[in-house]
């Protein structure tokens, strides 16, 4: 697990425990994110000034802050699928206050790290990769707003 010395430590926290847990712990794991989602500001609530990541076969809207040079996400996305909305939540989780190079430098390959491959089907992963990728995107989006 060497490679997860340069997360941010929360987020390096949180694969940890994942890579230190069984097959049935590790969906365990992302349905206690699910179910810890935050709800979101009531100034979210209409989806208005979220985004979409049409990449992701579950309907999954996000929208970035930056607040003091840190990255604050919200994400909606249904009860109805709890593995997509806990990977959600424990990005926006790990990710929470990280500046914009920091969120850029989580790895692509990152729900490998955490031995999701274990309890995802490829479909699956294609759509943890696509949220960690809009997210990215938004990150950059926040970079070239701050200059």
């Amino acid at each position: 697990m060497s490679q997860t010395g340069a997360l941010p430590p929360r987020l390096n926290e949180i694969v940890e425990d994942f890579h230190a847990s069984d097959r049935s712990e590790k969906l365990e794991l992302l349905l206690e994110f699910a179910e810890r989602m935050p709800a979101l500001p009531d100034w979210l609530a209409d989806r208005q000034s979220m985004d979409q990541v049409h990449e992701c076969m579950t309907p999954v809207f996000v929208h970035a802050e930056l607040q003091d040079g840190g990255m604050y996400f919200h994400f909606d996305v249904p009860a109805e699928s709890p593995t997509t909305r806990g990977y959600a939540a424990l990005l926006a989780e790990g990710l929470r206050g990280c500046t914009p190079e920091e969120v850029l430098m989580t790895p692509a390959d990152f729900p490998h790290l955490m031995g999701l491959h274990q309890v995802l089907s490829p479909q699956r992963l294609n759509g943890a990769g696509a949220i960690l990728a809009y997210m990215k995107r938004l990150a950059v989006k926040a970079l070239g707003e701050r200059i």
